[in-house]
């Protein structure tokens, strides 16, 4: 699918990996609407690119109704989605205190990073369907998963459980959505060089990038910008999730 003309919505579009990819679109001729809870960011990215900007919850189903509103409102029916969107948090089973993990903090990585992301999904794909193909495609979907999925870390429990959540329903998600040609793809990164990233020091950010066997660096988001253009560009990816993350396999911590 070329995007020249082609309405997008890309979730956590308001900085790293998701506003990468909204640059990125834009740049190839996409119209695109950012959804981020971060207004003031969000509202700057959207300005630049000449997109249009949403504030919503991916978790809460109102916001993501109002959000594909007015992403249709300004540029039609989205025929791309990209869910960058997610939180995390690092924090043990149980404590060294002995104290679990809080359930509240549990469900709510769940809900943002796998439930917020097939909210989503079913949501862009159900308005989706009233358009016409172009050429044998509806609309091609995009999630993020990482690493963690398979290789999660100490403290990372919610997290991994979210993330391969979204790995496991990527194969079934793209069955449901093959009749009407709309294909649904993942994308794993390992470590890239994202906000949370930035705010380390130098030598910790140098030392995280040689733990990659090669090239022996952090990711950087425009990367997986172009994996995602490529992955909305070959008609063949459909029901997959690609590990972008340099051949790196995770250690416990």
């Amino acid at each position: 699918m070329k995007m020249e003309g082609v309405a997008a919505i890309v979730t956590g579009g308001a900085s790293g990996l998701g506003a990468a990819t909204a640059r990125r679109l834009a740049q190839l001729g996409a119209k695109v609407t950012l959804v981020d809870l971060n207004e003031a960011l969000g509202q700057e990215v959207a300005d630049e690119i000449g997109g249009r900007f949403a504030a919503a919850n991916v978790a809460d189903e109102t916001d993501v109704a109002a959000a594909l509103d007015a992403g249709e409102a300004a540029h039609g029916v989205a025929r791309v989605l990209v869910n960058c969107a997610g939180i995390g948090k690092s924090i043990r089973t149980v404590d060294r205190e002995g104290q679990p993990m809080p359930l509240d903090i549990f469900r709510r990585i769940v809900e943002v990073n796998l439930v917020g992301t097939y909210t989503m999904i079913s949501r862009f794909a159900a308005r989706l369907m009233a358009l016409d193909p172009i050429g044998e495609e509806r609309g091609v979907i995009i999630n993020t998963a990482s690493v963690a999925a398979y290789e999660g870390q100490i403290g990372q429990a919610a997290y991994a459980a979210s993330k391969s959540g979204i790995v496991g329903m990527t194969l079934p998600v793209a069955r449901d959505l093959a009749q009407p040609g709309i294909r649904v793809m993942t994308i794993a990164p390992g470590l890239f060089l994202t906000p949370l990233m930035q705010g380390m020091p130098a030598p910790a950010l140098e030392a995280l990038g040689k733990q990659v066997p090669f090239p022996s660096r952090l990711g950087q988001p425009d990367e997986y910008a172009t994996l995602a253009v490529s992955i909305i560009d070959n008609p063949m990816l459909n029901g997959e999730t690609i590990r972008l993350d340099g051949a790196i396999r995770m250690g416990p911590r």
